[in-house]
């Protein structure tokens, strides 16, 4: 009987995985005082502290020493663009919070194109996007640069309400497509993305350059481009 219910119980846990991110932040004692996804601290100087990090300020190395070692190095563009720096982690815990996190370096294009130039291995993610693995001394150079925006994409699947709790009502959406809706909360350097065919992706900058991580939205919506 023991086994059984032991049996019963574990596949209660996997079913209900998706949604047990919305009910433990409720208990007080499990609530840390930072790094958690909606734990965003706004500077005097236009920008944000998210995970500990300061954009625009920390470093990759930074974030290296936050989440671990395991991060992955590359650069990542599709073929109209001149592509990123990123660092990439599989799964990081942000307070209590699992999920994926991108790191982007706050790098000039020329001196990424010299990287590009100089990546032992170039391959294929998805459809014609590219990963260009860094030489060891670009790595160390990408390390050092300053975090442009951080990208976290929980492993819980996360609904509207608990996103207006936690996060409060949006400065404004923009639809981007049938089934992803963005809020934008300018004043934090946050962008939302809701996807109901997907999982969720909050893409955070320091607050003084959202302009520019809103603009391509307005964009591809035909909506004002002008905040």
């Amino acid at each position: 009987m023991k086994i059984a219910i032991a049996v019963v119980l574990l596949a209660l846990a996997v079913l209900l995985g998706p949604v047990a991110w919305q009910f433990l932040h409720y208990d007080p004692k499990a609530v840390p005082n930072s790094g958690l996804p909606w734990q965003i601290e706004t500077l005097p100087g236009g920008e944000s502290r998210v995970f500990g990090l300061v954009l625009g300020h920390s470093t990759l190395a930074d974030a290296q020493a936050r989440f671990g070692p395991e991060m992955q190095l590359a650069i990542v563009a599709t073929p109209t663009e001149d592509g990123n720096v990123e660092g990439y982690y599989e799964s990081v815990t942000a307070g209590f919070v699992v999920g994926k996190l991108i790191v982007t370096a706050d790098l000039p294009a020329t001196v990424i194109a010299g990287m590009r130039e100089r990546a032992p291995k170039t391959e294929y993610m998805q459809s014609t996007t590219r990963k260009a693995t860094l030489a060891a001394a670009d790595g160390a150079s990408a390390r050092a640069a300053p975090i442009r925006a951080i990208a976290f994409i929980p492993s819980a699947q996360l609904d509207e309400a608990v996103i207006l709790e936690r996060f409060g009502p949006p400065t404004e959406r923009i639809r981007t497509s049938e089934h992803v809706e963005h809020l934008l909360y300018p004043a934090r350097g946050l962008d939302l993305a809701l996807d109901s065919k997907g999982r969720e992706l909050l893409q955070y900058v320091a607050p003084a350059r959202f302009a520019a991580l809103r603009a391509p939205l307005a964009a591809q919506a035909g909506v004002d481009a002008r905040p």
